[in-house]
């Protein structure tokens, strides 16, 4: 069982559970707001399905917009942010049902759907161009955005960004997860991507591994394996790059396997949450990309 679920696409967008403080407070709903190192602008903006959460400071440069994964938040690229705001501005959103961000009501997490949430929030942010730059989940939502929205996207970078799913492999994970092996299936996927990670990845993701319901948690895995991202890819031609573990580097279904002409950097000794394990040598190989753009 677990020797499937370790090869299955899976690896590139499972869980990601960081947590939010138990009662965050809320914060003025604001447009365009003037970026500061000291006291990043921090609001909610109206999305298609409630209001989104975004962590926003730095000046110079391009923009970069980091999206998480599944079950993160924008706490989750505090390192990363803190790295990129030293010369340009950056944002980060919690993603829908992430964070401080609303859940939707009718459990629609398809990648779609999400990227009509990252639409409202740069466009209400004023960003005309900027990087991208998505982890798992949040990888795919960045892939379809940059294929939907190819001239405002001005570099894309993929970190443990799922593949294409094979449908022979789609159903038999979904009946797995759905069956009465759910939990111990969970329990043992996390425990096998968590490997290598720092003592401070581990604890914060194992803490929010209970954020879901078992609804939420098969809504949202069900809409991650149904996108292809290979059209989206096709479609944008700008700057890309990859950024894998070496857990990426053993599925078959890998997406730097799948897109071999794209640039994939690996970086070795981490697990799935490569920013977080080891979030200077990440930023080295972003910063590399980020000049260039």
């Amino acid at each position: 069982m677990y020797k499937f679920l370790s090869a299955a696409a899976l690896t590139a967008f499972l869980f990601s559970c960081n947590t939010q403080p138990a009662n965050p407070e809320k914060t003025e709903v604001k447009t365009a707001p003037e970026a500061s190192k000291e006291k990043p602008a921090r609001g909610q903006i109206k999305g298609p399905a409630g209001l989104l959460f975004y962590d926003d400071a730095g000046k110079g440069g391009i923009p970069v917009v980091f999206l998480h994964s599944y079950g993160g938040s924008t706490l989750q690229w505090k390192e990363q942010l803190e790295y990129t705001r030293r010369d340009r501005r950056a944002i980060a959103i919690d993603l829908r049902g992430h964070g401080q961000s609303d859940a939707p009501a009718n459990l629609d997490y398809s990648v779609n759907s999400q990227v009509a949430d990252l639409a409202a929030v740069v466009d209400s942010l004023g960003l005309d161009k900027f990087v991208l730059v998505g982890h798992s989940m949040g990888g795919a939502i960045a892939i379809a955005y940059a294929g939907m929205h190819p001239d405002r996207v001005a570099g894309l970078v993929m970190e443990g960004a799922p593949g294409k799913t094979a449908d022979a492999d789609f159903k038999q994970t979904m009946d797995l997860l759905e069956s009465d092996a759910y939990d111990k299936t969970m329990n043992g996927y996390l425990k096998s991507i968590l490997g290598g990670s720092r003592p401070y990845t581990d604890s914060l993701e194992r803490a929010g591994m209970n954020r879901f319901s078992k609804e939420t948690n098969l809504a949202i895995i069900r809409s991650i394996f149904q996108y292809d991202p290979l059209p989206s890819l096709q479609k944008y031609n700008g700057p890309k790059l990859i950024i894998s573990s070496e857990l990426e580097e053993k599925q078959p279904d890998a997406l730097a396997k799948q897109m071999p002409n794209v640039q994939n950097k690996i970086i070795k000794g981490t697990s799935h949450w490569i920013h977080m394990d080891k979030p200077e040598e990440f930023y080295t190989v972003l910063e590399e990309f980020l000049k260039k753009i």
